[in-house]
């Protein structure tokens, strides 16, 4: 990663694009000390962008309704077993399953 100048960036910008495009270069400039802007390939660009592409949570909210809704649908009236009794059948498997190595 290269750091420039903003004054420096804007004279030799076709430096840059060039450098950015051919060699992947990244380039941070700079005002003064102070880091504002990156210059990175498009292709950069898109794989950050896909990479951090958030739903919203109206989205997120909705997905975990009809996530609820299908599995009380193949359930039916079937209560749900409490958390502690799924916990406690969890160990007596794993506690058989070391019992019978022995």
């Amino acid at each position: 990663m290269r750091e420039i100048s903003a004054t420096k960036a804007r004279n030799k910008f076709g430096e840059l694009i060039r450098n950015v495009t051919e060699k992947g270069e990244t380039v941070v400039v700079k005002r003064g000390e102070k880091p504002c802007v990156v210059i990175i390939s498009i292709d950069e660009y898109r794989k950050l962008k896909s990479a951090y592409k958030k739903e919203s949570w109206e989205h997120t909210l909705e997905k975990l309704r009809r996530t609820v809704a299908k599995i009380r649908a193949r359930r039916g009236d079937k209560p749900f077993k409490a958390p502690e009794e799924i916990i406690r059948e969890v160990r007596e498997e794993r506690n058989a399953s070391f019992t019978d190595l022995y």
